[in-house]
């Protein structure tokens, strides 16, 4: 199985974090499933880009971004070429390595922070 390993993030996953992952289970899912609560306000429809994060290794092995996830990312803080919506990502067999970006799109939370 793949390795996710995810670099530490202040809020979310302070020490980062690395797990195992089912082959074509949704990078999003994966992430939440091991305790990395990533915002999702869309409900994973693809259209907020609250789950962006940026794909520092594995990128090769993941399916190209649609479109319209494309146009959900012009709207991300700290866009870069490895930009990719959580919630669109299929792990595929290879390791990934993630980031999770400092900041998010969403500009107001129920918890209060950012």
């Amino acid at each position: 199985m793949p390795r996710l390993r995810v670099l530490a993030h202040q809020m979310l996953c302070p020490q980062g974090g690395e797990f195992e992952v089912r082959p074509f289970t949704r990078l999003c899912d994966a992430l939440i499933e091991h305790g990395i609560q990533l915002e999702h306000a869309c409900g994973k429809a693809g259209v907020c880009a609250t789950c962006h994060v940026i794909v520092r290794a594995g990128m090769e092995s993941l399916e190209a971004p649609l479109e319209s996830e494309e146009d959900a990312l012009d709207r991300v803080w700290g866009l870069t070429r490895q930009s990719r919506l959580a919630c669109r990502v299929m792990v595929g067999n290879d390791d990934l390595l993630v980031e999770i970006p400092r900041y998010s799109v969403n500009l107001a939370r129920e918890d209060g922070n950012r």
